[in-house]
């Protein structure tokens, strides 16, 4: 089939994007979705076709970094050109209408596509006295939620803040605000949580809805499992320095020269769910980790709260028993090697034992200990 008008397929055409690039690309997306490798045609094809999607993107309590997030790339990509075919009608910071046009620019998308269109909100919804401490156009940022997610195809939640309130709303903060599935409930909610939300999870959410007509498999936080399924610490560079019990115990030590694992500087890498170690950041060059700084946690719930002090180790990491702390790992280890050494040297003697005693009986006459007299008529050794 022939790309269309406004299609993804036209849009490669125009920038000069090579085929073997796109296809380069439908790989990586089949991967990032965990999805096998026979799936990347299929994902070529329904990008080939795609129209644009009509999106209104929404900003709260917010440092815009996700924003940043979406526009930051050093040269166009395919990933560039498949956020290029939404069509972003509404976005306070991209967009050149200010005022009262703004304002009519996003009622007009909500009017013209019921149902139809996809809502991003980024930043925390402050619920405390009325919503007064964000307001837009003479209107609480919570009212345009409750109307622009009402009435959308779906709603994607970019970064920790429009996940559960983020910063603005950890213990103390006045504003007590929360993330979007508190304002609308029994919507379809995509969370990608995260400071900020990596730009390529974002990508392959659209992507899956192209290819399939639905959004990806969550987790019963609305996480994509895709990319909220592993263990951040089993996808580590280090960990093989945590199960050696090798660790940074400050920074700038020989342990940090070498990369040893971070956990005793307060990585909290055990206990969050992520793909930043496959993923990264800056065109997949690096993540915070593998910089030589410890994982914050913010892909998990309240995690300003939850995990905090950040440089303060976790008590005991999972997946030991509850008794054994990050001290005792490496120690374990070897213990656990020396034992089974032990063990095994064991049972090879108790092995030889048995094999020379069998050698023995068959070599002596029956009934007679070995070197002894043989036996009298009743079957007893005689006495002298």
């Amino acid at each position: 089939m022939e790309p269309g008008e406004g299609t993804l397929g036209r849009l490669l055409v125009a920038h000069h994007v090579s085929r073997r690039a796109f296809l380069r690309f439908c790989s990586a997306m089949a991967a990032a979705l965990a999805l096998p490798p026979m799936y990347a045609p299929r994902i070529a094809r329904a990008l080939d076709v795609a129209q644009r999607v009509p999106v209104i993107w929404l900003e709260g309590q917010d440092c815009a970094g996700n924003t940043e997030g979406f526009l930051r790339a050093s040269h166009p990509t395919v990933a560039d050109l498949v956020l290029e075919i939404l069509s972003v009608d509404y976005h306070e910071t991209l967009m050149a209408p200010a005022g009262t046009a703004a304002e009519r620019s996003r009622s007009d998308t909500v009017g013209a596509f019921p149902g139809a269109y996809i809502a991003v909100v980024e930043g925390g919804i402050p619920v405390a006295e009325g919503g007064v401490y964000c307001a837009i156009g003479g209107r609480s940022f919570r009212s345009i939620v409750e109307e622009v997610c009402g009435g959308a195809l779906a709603t994607i939640a970019v970064g920790t803040c429009a996940y559960d309130g983020g910063l603005p709303g950890a213990n103390g903060g006045p504003t007590e605000a929360v993330g979007v599935s508190a304002i609308v409930p029994g919507k379809t909610i995509i969370n990608l949580p995260g400071c900020p939300m990596n730009v390529q999870n974002l990508t392959a959410t659209i992507v899956h809805y192209l290819t399939f007509g639905t959004f990806p498999a969550v987790d019963s936080r609305g996480r994509p499992t895709f990319a909220y399924g592993q263990l951040l610490h089993d996808q580590c560079e280090r960990r093989a320095h945590f199960d050696a019990g090798e660790y940074v115990l400050g920074w700038g030590d020989e342990g940090h020269r070498k990369g040893w694992c971070l956990y005793k500087m307060g990585c909290k890498g055990p206990e969050t769910f992520a793909n930043c170690p496959t993923v990264r950041f800056n065109d997949r060059t690096s993540w915070p980790v593998k910089a030589g700084h410890g994982c914050v946690g913010c892909t998990m719930p309240r995690f300003w709260d939850q995990m905090s002090p950040f440089y303060r180790r976790l008590s005991n990491p999972p997946g030991f028993a509850v008794d054994v702390t990050a001290d005792e790992v490496g120690l374990a280890f070897v213990g656990a090697v020396t034992g089974l050494t032990v063990i095994h040297g064991a049972a090879s003697y108790a092995r030889a034992r048995r094999a020379r005693a069998s050698d023995e009986a068959i070599s002596r006459p029956a009934g007679g200990p070995a070197g002894g007299p043989p036996p009298s008529g009743d079957g007893r050794p005689e006495v002298a």
